[in-house]
């Protein structure tokens, strides 16, 4: 009947089953952007469906480039290379200024809707062309100004990027789309004049009109993945990597607070609490030592008395109200120490301690300390006066061997 209602062992394995359970959810939830694959059936490069951007970077991968997937912020006036982004259609030229990339940047227009498919994870289904009234106002692709033709065409695309003449064929598009970017440079055009990249008048910014130039439903053309590769080593700045920017996606991985305990070099400090937590929780569970007794609940003898007194006066908030008594008590004590008249009493005996004073030569008068302490007007100033009548006193007795004594600011036991 004695026993406990839970064996000791399956509580603590329970207790112990429920903590790697927190800790492990925390750890996850703080990591969880960067266990995202991102293969969500997306038009982008973490994408492995048609409409996704995975084929050409694998393609750039194995022809010997570097490749970089970029989900945080870019270093600092980085500039080497080609940022590659594959905004959504509501995306504006300000939201890719915000990127911080100071080299090229090409920006390939979206398309396509497509449509997840629910048996096959990362899968899309084949949806309606992005009609260019859906185009949010403001936004960069509806000040492009985009059309598109009617059914499959195999365009050749001519050009020039910098010092280098382009003249590409590319296969089969379906609903082959270009731009009319007012304001903006034609880099690249069709066989019908129809602009298909243009560059940004005041800096190297380029829009490329159809992303089946460069998806991966384009790219089992092999004259298309020529084509691409191409035109993304002429936008190219030095032999800087080819990054392909994720944020704009919704696939960014943001610093938090959460992270940077696990990161290190907080992951030390992190550590440190957690092994002090566990030995506070042993220490809590584990007795050390013989049980110590316990006390009465209303302590006896004139200490207790004292202690009570000291409490009561605390709490009605009136201690420095009892300085004037403290002075009395240092004066009395000291005329029983050096031998006054038993007569004298109140300001006479002040006097006549400050005249004895005269020849110890203290470092305060009586009657001065008397007044300081019934004038405090805070506990802290009272606590400063009773200090200077303790080595008033101190002086005064004679007791100079006791003047590094700790100072105690309660009455002695004696005055009551």
């Amino acid at each position: 009947m004695t026993a406990g209602p839970f064996n000791p062992l399956a509580a603590g394995l329970m207790a112990l089953a429920s903590l790697f359970a927190f800790c492990a959810a925390v750890l996850l939830f703080a990591y969880a952007p960067d266990l995202r694959s991102g293969d969500d059936g997306g038009a982008h490069v973490l994408s492995r469906s048609a409409v996704g951007f995975a084929g050409l970077a694998e393609a750039l991968r194995l022809s010997g480039q570097p490749v970089i997937v970029n989900r945080a912020a870019l270093p600092a006036r980085a500039r080497g290379g080609l940022l590659i982004v594959t905004p959504k259609a509501a995306a504006d030229l300000k939201t890719i200024d915000d990127l911080g990339f100071a080299g090229s940047v090409l920006v390939v227009a979206p398309k396509w809707l497509a449509e997840p498919t629910p048996r096959h994870r990362g899968w899309v289904q084949k949806g309606p062309l992005i009609d260019p009234s859906w185009f949010p106002k403001g936004s960069l692709a509806a000040q492009a100004g985009m059309s598109r033709r009617t059914g499959l065409s195999r365009p050749r695309l001519t050009g020039r990027i910098g010092d280098r003449a382009l003249d590409l064929v590319v296969g089969p598009v379906d609903a082959f789309q270009s731009l009319v970017a007012p304001g903006w440079t034609p880099i690249l055009r069709d066989e019908t004049g129809a602009v298909i990249v243009a560059r940004a008048p005041d800096r190297s910014l380029y829009l490329l009109s159809d992303p089946d130039l460069l998806n991966t439903q384009g790219l089992r053309d092999i004259d298309t993945l020529g084509a691409a590769l191409t035109l993304l080593a002429s936008l190219r700045a030095g032999d800087g990597p080819y990054i392909f920017d994720v944020r704009l996606n919704g696939l960014g991985r943001e610093r938090s607070t959460l992270r940077l305990l696990f990161d290190p070099p907080f992951l030390a400090v992190t550590l440190s609490l957690a092994a002090a937590t566990t030995l506070a929780g042993f220490q809590a569970f584990c007795r050390f030592g013989p049980p110590r007794p316990g006390g009465r609940a209303i302590a006896l003898g004139k200490a207790a008395l004292v202690d009570n007194t000291a409490a009561l006066i605390r709490l009605a908030g009136r201690e420095h109200r009892m300085g004037g008594r403290y002075a009395d008590l240092t004066a009395d004590l000291t005329a029983r120490a050096v031998g006054a008249p038993r007569g004298l009493g109140g300001e006479a005996l002040v006097a006549f301690l400050d005249r004895l004073g005269a020849r110890r030569r203290p470092a305060d008068s009586l009657a001065e300390l008397g007044i300081q302490a019934r004038m405090a007007p805070t506990p802290e100033s009272l606590t400063e006066v009773a200090r200077r009548l303790f080595d008033w006193r101190l002086a005064m007795t004679g007791a100079a061997a006791s003047a590094t004594a700790p100072f105690n600011p309660k009455p002695d036991e004696s005055a009551f």
